[in-house]
C-alpha cells in the first residue's frame, strides 16, 4: 500500500487547501517515501531534508535578522565606495597651494676678473679648505668687478664649472645689462646689488669740537639693541636659522645639513651635527655652546674649524668654542 503524500507547510506558503487530499502518482521503482518529493528550494537553501516540519525548523533556528547595522557587519563594496567618497571630500578641502615669504642666507662669490683658469685654481684652493661649508650652498655671483661674461656662452661655461664643483648657483648681482641678459639666458636671476646706501650730506655747519660728540650721540641712537632669538624646536636638515641682531638659542638638536648663524653667541641645548657660525659681523668675543659636539663646521668671526680638524682628543660633551688670538679653540665647560 502506497502512503499518501501531504504537502509541507513550507510548500503551501500560506495557501489554504480545500477538499480531500489528492493521492500521488505511483512510483515505478524504488521504495516509497513517506514525505513529499524533493524538498522545495526554500528547504534546500536551509539544508532541510524533510519538508514536513520545515516551518517549525525554520522558526526555531536562530537566524540573524536582516539589515545589521554598519558597525556590526563587514563593509561591502558599497560601504567602501562611500568611505572613499568621504575621503575624497576631505582631501578636496585642503588648500591647493600657499604662497609665503621666506628669508634665507646665500653665499656671495665676488669675482675680481675674468673667469679663466687662474680664477678656477684659486676657487679650487678655497674649496679644499672648507669643502663642507660650500657644498650645495646657495650661491650668488657678484659681477661688480668681473670682466667679460656678457655672452650666453661665457655665462653658461661659468655656471657649469661652478655646479660641477657642487655649488648651487641661482643668481647674479651688480650685473650690467648685457651680463643680466646673459645670466637670464643661462637660467639665473638678477638680484639687487645690495650695496650700502650713502647718508645724505649734512648741510648745517658744526664746530669741530662738537662734531665727534654729535656723531657718537647719533650712532648711539641709531644702533639697534641686541635681540636674542630663541628656537624651541629641532633644526632639520636644509634649514638655516639666522639671528642678525644678537644671540641665538636653539632648544633642541641641529641636524646634519642645517645651518645656524648669529651676530652674537650661539647656545645649542642639544646635539650639534650641522654648521654653526657665530659673530658673523666681526664680533671676536662671540662663543658657541652646545651639549654634544658633532659639527660639520664651527666658525667665529671668520675663523673656522671643520669636522676634519676636530681630532679624537677634542671634547664632545658640554663644550664651548671661542677665539684665542688667531686660533679657534674647543674646550669643555668647567
Amino acid at each position: 500500500m502506497v502512503p499518501l503524500r501531504f504537502p509541507c507547510s513550507a510548500c503551501t506558503a500560506g495557501k489554504r487547501l480545500s477538499g480531500p487530499p489528492v493521492p500521488p502518482r505511483p512510483r515505478i521503482a524504488g521504495p516509497a517515501r513517506a514525505a513529499c518529493g524533493d524538498p522545495p528550494p526554500k528547504c534546500r537553501r536551509r539544508g532541510i531534508a524533510d519538508g514536513r516540519n520545515a516551518a517549525v525548523i525554520i522558526r526555531s533556528r536562530k537566524t540573524p535578522p536582516r539589515g545589521f547595522p554598519l558597525a556590526r557587519r563587514k563593509p561591502g563594496r558599497k560601504d567602501v565606495q562611500e568611505l572613499n567618497h568621504s575621503a575624497t571630500r576631505d582631501v578636496a578641502t585642503v588648500k591647493a597651494l600657499q604662497i609665503r615669504g621666506r628669508t634665507f642666507t646665500a653665499v656671495a662669490l665676488h669675482m675680481g676678473g675674468p673667469a679663466n683658469a687662474a680664477f678656477f685654481e684659486v676657487l679650487d684652493a678655497k674649496l679644499r679648505q672648507t669643502p663642507l661649508f660650500f657644498e650645495h650652498a646657495p650661491l650668488v655671483i657678484d659681477l661688480e668687478l668681473a670682466q667679460g661674461l656678457e655672452t650666453t656662452k661665457e655665462m653658461q661655461h661659468l655656471v657649469g664649472e661652478l655646479r660641477r664643483r657642487h655649488l648651487s648657483v641661482f643668481g647674479v648681482q651688480s650685473a650690467t645689462r648685457a651680463q643680466a641678459e646673459a645670466a637670464a639666458a643661462a637660467g639665473l636671476i638678477a638680484l639687487p646689488s645690495g650695496k650700502a646706501v650713502g647718508l645724505e650730506r649734512v648741510t648745517r655747519t658744526e664746530r669741530p669740537g662738537d662734531r665727534p660728540a654729535a656723531q657718537a650721540e647719533t650712532a648711539e641712537k641709531e644702533a639697534p639693541a641686541p635681540v636674542t632669538r630663541t628656537i624651541t624646536q629641532p633644526v632639520r636638515s636644509g634649514q638655516t636659522i639666522f639671528a642678525d641682531r644678537g644671540d641665538l638659542v636653539i632648544v633642541g638638536p641641529v641636524s646634519s645639513g642645517a645651518e645656524v648663524i648669529a651676530a652674537g653667541n650661539i647656545h645649542i641645548y642639544g646635539r650639534l651635527r650641522g654648521r654653526a657660525l657665530a659673530g658673523v659681523n666681526g664680533d671676536t668675543s662671540a662663543r658657541i655652546f652646545c651639549h654634544a659636539l658633532d659639527a660639520e663646521l664651527l666658525a667665529i668671526a671668520g675663523l673656522y674649524l671643520t669636522s676634519e680638524n676636530l681630532g679624537p682628543d677634542t671634547p664632545r660633551d658640554n663644550v664651548q668654542a671661542f677665539l684665542e688670538g688667531d686660533k679657534l679653540r674647543v674646550e669643555s665647560l668647567k
